[in-house]
């Protein structure tokens, strides 16, 4: 079946511009590749241009379900997936540009793996991506049983946290995109926890988690810093609130949570007015579906 049809084989255009979106930084490396315009040190820019692109989309994925909820959107499962597949393809061209650029010696690849922590880790997150895109199928859904296959896809989580302290350990100045991505992350698994213990999602809900994940990404960043340069938690918590050298992750963490809020809002009044707008037997009907 092609990637942008549906179950039904039909043409869809969700599908079509996700796909579209995740081979698109893939053809972008492929690209500067072609005409030399990767940098002086091409293979180690390919290396970490498709690493990036391995946690977005990571995160991506786990976006996919709390947009669905905050949008009202359920199609959007439709698309997990391949973004999921995409992980796993981005997160293995990681792994082989390192092994180009190691000159194909595989021995001095698995050494470093063993040795270098931030690579063991890593590698251990590849593994798991790896297992994860291979039961994706639904052949391997019937196999497994859904109970189990959900156990197993639960290990997207603690892989999401060895990429992204993957990022960390890899990234040798500036961490604030791995800052934003563990933000990011912050917000995906305070939602989770919302459902799991049936916290209404509303926008004062989302308002709160959107307060609570930048306050969070700000403390992390701060600690980060302290830890490893010796530069002190409180210039770095400073930093947040002058955006005169730019916006710190922990407010670009904060402004997507308040997008989602508004992004709620507006559904939840396109709902309400729903409901007054229909007849009464339907207002019934939805209100008992509810």
């Amino acid at each position: 079946m092609l990637p942008w049809n549906d179950r039904a084989g039909k043409f869809s255009a969700l599908k079509l511009t996700v796909f579209l979106g995740v081979i698109a930084p893939g053809l972008w490396i492929a690209a500067q590749g072609a005409t030399g315009t990767l940098g002086s040190k091409p293979i180690t820019s390919a290396i970490h241009q498709s690493g990036d692109w391995a946690v977005r989309f990571l995160l991506l994925s786990l976006l996919v379900t709390p947009l669905r909820f905050v949008a009202d959107w359920p199609k959007l499962i439709a698309v997990r997936r391949m973004i999921g597949v995409a992980v796993a393809a981005y997160a293995a061209s990681h792994l082989a540009f390192y092994v180009v650029e190691q000159a194909f010696n595989l021995q001095k690849v698995a050494s470093e793996i063993v040795l270098r922590f931030y690579l063991t880790i890593g590698f251990v997150g590849l593994l798991g991506l790896i297992a994860l895109a291979a039961t994706s199928t639904d052949a391997m859904i019937r196999r497994l049983g859904s109970a189990r296959w959900n156990r197993l896809h639960l290990l997207t989580y603690p892989i999401a946290f060895l990429a992204i302290w993957h990022f960390f350990l890899q990234t040798k100045l500036d961490v604030s995109e791995p800052v934003l991505m563990l933000g990011f992350f912050v917000w995906l698994m305070g939602f989770r926890l919302m459902r799991r213990f049936g916290i209404a999602v509303g926008p004062l809900q989302l308002t709160a988690l959107a307060i609570i994940s930048a306050v969070a990404t700000a403390l992390l960043e701060a600690l980060w810093y302290a830890t490893m340069t010796g530069v002190m938690a409180s210039r770095i918590l400073y930093a947040n609130l002058d955006v005169a050298f730019g916006i710190r992750p922990a407010l670009w963490v904060g402004l997507a949570g308040f997008a989602l809020v508004a992004v709620n809002a507006v559904r939840m009044r396109g709902r309400n007015r729903e409901r007054s707008g229909a007849p009464r037997g339907r207002r019934a009907a939805v209100a008992a579906a509810e």
